[in-house]
């Protein structure tokens, strides 16, 4: 359902800002879902659970201050008026749903104002905390959309495969099963695995690099049994700005095809710091694709040897 004024209070909540951003480049990013961990520092992750006649209803999952949150969307779009309207059900989040719209408006060839137009809670600590909350998102959203649109050598994908003579659950419960990695992947130094709400987890690892270095990270991870894995990097070693990624496991009738992909924005300011004077953003791809690539390939392949010893 569109937002309409008379949902919630008969006076909508407006806020704007104006980012360096063609108005169209800003449409695609806020209604293409899959840009939503890119560009709302709290999302790790969004599912499109139905498709509408103009719009989808979509899964986020999210995490704000720490707390962990799931949440359904209904959203109708207006590619030309570049127009996204919303009703969101948020449990926690407010004691009543929040609607409104994302309204872009083009100012130049190269510059556009977003208004984020709500309806919901009137007064009392749901309307300061849903005011609170678009006011966040709106200056994130600033941050993250000139950085997207300004860092495209910046940021890049990759995709590794192992095939698997075993069945899709048993590699998914390899790799879901993480508090164990410490025992069974011997990158992994220390790890600490919480599921606050159902299948959405949190991970923090110790995972040991070539170099002999340790690196912290923590990461959220939603489960989709027996089939995907998706997941954010909260704590981000020092040449990331993002890291998000998938784990997918694919009955193919012959047995699995196990990936991971990986989703990565550099940090050109930490390049240098890193890798040392004479570096630039291909080697800090080379590297940072290398280190994953390593890690990520391993957890594979004994995924593949847990998987076809329980065949056998």
């Amino acid at each position: 359902m569109p937002a309409s004024p008379g949902a919630s209070t008969s006076n909508p909540v407006e806020h704007e800002i104006v980012v360096s951003v063609p108005a169209t480049t800003v449409y695609r990013l806020v209604s293409t879902v899959a840009n939503w961990p890119r560009i709302f520092p709290s999302v790790v992750h969004v599912e499109r659970v139905e498709p509408l006649t103009r719009g989808e209803r979509i899964q986020v999952w999210e995490v704000v201050d720490g707390e962990s949150r799931i949440w359904t969307s209904t959203r109708t779009f207006d590619p030309y008026g570049l127009r996204i309207d919303f009703q969101d059900e948020q449990p926690g989040l407010s004691e009543a749903p929040l609607e409104g719209s994302w309204i872009i408006e083009s100012r130049s060839a190269t510059e556009s104002g977003v208004r984020l137009r709500r309806w919901g809670p009137g007064t009392g600590d749901a309307a300061g905390e849903a005011d609170r909350r678009c006011r966040s998102e709106l200056a994130a959203l600033k941050s993250q959309l000139e950085s997207a649109h300004a860092a495209s050598e910046l940021t890049f994908s990759f995709t590794d495969t192992v095939q698997i003579d075993g069945a899709a659950k048993d590699v998914y419960d390899f790799i879901n099963d993480a508090q164990r990695w410490q025992e069974r992947l011997p990158h992994v130094a220390r790890v600490r695995l919480a599921e606050e709400l159902p299948g959405l987890q949190t991970l923090e690892m110790d995972t040991k690099a070539a170099d002999g270095s340790t690196h912290t990270t923590t990461s959220y991870r939603v489960a989709f049994e027996p089939r995907r894995i998706a997941y954010r990097q909260f704590t981000l070693p020092a040449l990331m700005t993002l890291h998000t990624g998938i784990w997918t496991f694919k009955d193919h009738g012959a047995g699995t095809a196990a990936s991971s992909q990986h989703t990565v924005v550099l940090n050109a300011d930490n390049i240098v710091g890193v890798l040392g004077p004479d570096a630039d953003v291909a080697q800090a791809r080379d590297y940072v694709r290398t280190a994953l690539s390593t890690n990520s390939t391993a957890t594979l392949r004994l995924a593949k040897e847990y998987a076809e010893r329980r065949r056998r």
